[in-house]
């Protein structure tokens, strides 16, 4: 994937986690671009650790990869900033 893809797949990813965890009012797009990226490799680790894959592109299933990891990335952060 290309870095623009990665950079609105992330966006995505990060923005859907964001009302999730109901943190959207907490951060911007810069912050929802980084935790959906963070969250893409953390979600492609945690989906490979139970047999499936990683981000394979620019599709749904990567999307759902990026956005599992980047609300585990916000639920880290909630317990730390607490």
């Amino acid at each position: 994937m290309g870095i623009i893809a990665w950079i609105i797949l992330g966006a995505l990813a990060g923005w859907i986690a964001s009302k999730v965890m109901k943190t959207d009012k907490d951060q911007g797009a810069l912050a929802n671009i980084v935790v959906g990226i963070i969250g893409a490799f953390i979600g492609g680790f945690v989906f490979s650790m139970f047999g499936g894959s990683d981000v394979t592109g620019f599709n749904i299933y990567s999307l759902i990869v990026a956005t599992v990891g980047a609300i585990i990335v916000l639920y880290i952060f909630k317990l730390f900033r607490k």
